[in-house]
């Protein structure tokens, strides 16, 4: 594992250089530098030491590795401690700085600013869904004390550029904490510092804040169904794991003891809405995968410190990578450190949401690395696929290892046989891409837990085309009330409707579980991973999801149904007449019975 070193500590020549500045120009205002009582100067002294400080460690957060868990810990308690001594000293001695130092409000609002970025990095290192709250108080505190607000009055472009890019940082926060009434108003203000910014100056990246303007604004408008209240304003609904979300395990039902422990989400669709390299799928992904945040106190819980016996116990998150259109090798390097530090009794979750690579011509086989796979990245833009293709064909008569490794390295496709190295422990694949199919010719070698469910590789023609704004396959995982609305046809709901309904599917949710468990036909593998509350929902809603899809009168071709490896017995799962009974009646209650098939069975 690679070590991490500290970075040196400030020069000594730094902070006393900056001092000796300060006071410079007191004395050069008409102030004598003798006349500074010592207390004073130590004062200044100091705060310089802390501000040089946090500023390399800050810095240096960049050289740590993205994977790997361990080596971070400490690097990141130590910037906390700084910065918490920084922000706690500033505000002790805050007459003497203004005097002394000369501090302006917007270096107050830089210090605050950094502080709430290494509480969202630390969220993203972690999952830990508190500190996004506490990101939140930061961003929010410098909005509400107005710490930017001198900085347009200054000739210095750079000074802006930090104010807009605080902007867009606490978009990000806000977005992930379902705070959209927020973002709009930081959009508005956002657009209006941008606005300012490119009269000001001619600079040439006011194209690329607009587009920032562009994604946001289409980020927001990604979900194709409104929850209003009486007056018409829009409900923000959160999809993250409550505390009744998953159904309960029925008492003495035997299921696996196995939890989900580390998630690789992977975005890289073909001109999909995204924001700060998160796309909507991985978006809507990431909450399906973490409990509502909790408001833990900064004090007990400090970032990189060892807990105590005597705090709260804190309900674990599934780690997460964030991976937005990482290369082969990139991909690689996070999926093998997390395999690496996967602990005992444990399950690694990849969830793929990318552009599928179709094999060109026929193969004489039907192995892992035959059927395609899906897009990942490289640094050379390929227009449409072209260079994929003819590569193919000038190769396809090669050795099938030299063709598998440029098919790889070359062609920028992951392949099922790629994962098979790490079904050497419980493998829990969620692929939605237009050649998911790929991924149901598995072939589990090492007798570990693995189950793929796969997203249908097309959708109707009649429905309307949302794979801009979001996959409807993720969107029935994410949140299945709403993808119902859609293939139903409707666009908007009152909350009481809507309330209603969530209630109803949470019972279908539990009959769901019951017909798994029930199941004596199912394969052992999708019970291995019921014990887990996130997989558990996600195994509920994607039978969900297929049912619907079959009873639906639109969904009429094979490939527009999910698939699963391996397979469910459908008479017992997807087409069982209980399920269905209850689909049927969620249609009912919002009037769109009149879209699904009343006897489905003997549609087939």
């Amino acid at each position: 594992p690679q070590v991490i070193c500290s970075p040196p500590p400030p020069k000594v020549w730094d902070y006393r250089h900056k001092t000796e500045f300060a006071l410079k120009e007191i004395m050069s205002s008409g102030g004598a530098e003798d006349d500074i009582p010592q207390g004073e100067r130590k004062t200044v002294t100091d705060f310089c030491y802390l501000l040089d400080k946090s500023k390399q460690l800050f810095n240096g957060l960049r050289d740590l590795p993205q994977y790997g868990q361990k080596q971070w810990q400490s690097y990141f308690g130590r910037t906390f401690d700084v910065y918490t001594k920084l922000w706690k000293f500033q505000q002790q001695h805050r007459q003497v700085l203004d005097n002394r130092y000369g501090l302006k409000r917007w270096q107050i609002g830089e210090i605050a600013s950094k502080i709430g970025q290494l509480y969202y990095h630390y969220y993203l290192r972690t999952s830990e869904t508190s500190y996004l709250n506490e990101a939140f108080s930061f961003y929010s505190a410098i909005r509400q004390r107005s710490y930017y607000s001198q900085v347009n009055k200054e000739d210095r472009p750079e000074l802006v550029v930090k104010k807009l890019r605080y902007y867009a940082r606490f978009i990000v926060v806000c977005l992930l904490l379902n705070k959209m009434d927020v973002v709009k108003d930081l959009v508005k203000e956002l657009s209006d510092e941008i606005e300012d910014y490119t009269h000001r100056f001619n600079t040439e990246d006011q194209v690329e804040w607009n587009l920032v303007l562009q994604e946001v604004a289409a980020f927001i408008e990604a979900d194709p169904v409104m929850v209003l209240n009486d007056d018409n304003t829009i409900v923000i609904t959160s999809n993250r794991l409550a505390e009744t979300g998953a159904p309960l395990l029925e008492q003495g039902m035997i299921v696996g003891q196995l939890s989900l422990a580390d998630a690789l989400i992977i975005g890289n669709c073909n001109n999909q809405v995204k924001f700060s390299e998160l796309t909507v799928d991985m978006f809507r992904m990431l909450q399906a995968l973490e409990r509502e945040p909790m408001n833990l106190a900064s004090q007990m819980n400090k970032p990189g410190m060892q807990e105590s016996a005597d705090k709260p116990t804190r309900r674990e998150n599934p780690h997460k990578y964030l991976l937005y259109k990482p290369t082969f090798s990139q991909l690689y390097t996070f999926l093998a450190a997390s395999f690496k530090e996967l602990p005992a009794n444990s399950v690694l979750l990849i969830y793929l949401s990318a552009t599928g690579v179709f094999p060109t011509g026929r193969s004489d086989s039907e192995g892992p690395y035959d059927f395609g796979g899906v897009l990942t990245n490289s640094n050379r833009d390929i227009i449409n696929g072209d260079a994929i293709h003819k590569r193919n064909q000038s190769h396809k008569e090669m050795h099938w290892y030299v063709f598998w490794f440029l098919h790889c390295c070359c062609f920028r496709s992951l392949h099922p046989g790629d994962l098979y190295p790490f079904t050497r422990k419980p493998l829990f694949i969620i692929v939605d891409s237009s050649n998911s199919v790929a991924y149901k010719n598995f072939t589990n070698l090492f007798g570990q837990p693995l189950v793929c469910l796969l997203s249908p590789t097309a959708y109707p023609k009649a429905l309307q085309d949302q794979s801009q704004r979001g996959s409807l396959f993720t969107l029935f995982l994410n949140n299945p009330l709403m993808a119902f609305l859609f293939v139903s046809g409707l666009s908007s709901m009152r909350r009481g409707l809507w309330e209603k309904c969530q209630e109803y599917l949470r019972k279908i949710n539990r009959d769901i579980a019951q017909l798994l468990t029930h199941s004596r036909s199912i394969d052992q593998a999708f019970l291995q991973f019921f014990g887990d509350e996130f997989l558990r929902l996600l195994l509920t809603r994607f039978i969900f999801c297929s049912a619907t899809m079959r009873m639906h009168k639109i969904f009429r071709e094979t490939r527009n149904y999910p698939e699963s490896y391996p397979q469910l017995p459908r008479d017992e799962t997807v087409e069982n007449p209980h399920l269905q009974k209850h689909i049927l009646e969620l249609a009912s209650i919002l009037d769109v019975r009149n879209v699904f098939f009343e006897n489905t069975i003997d549609d087939y």
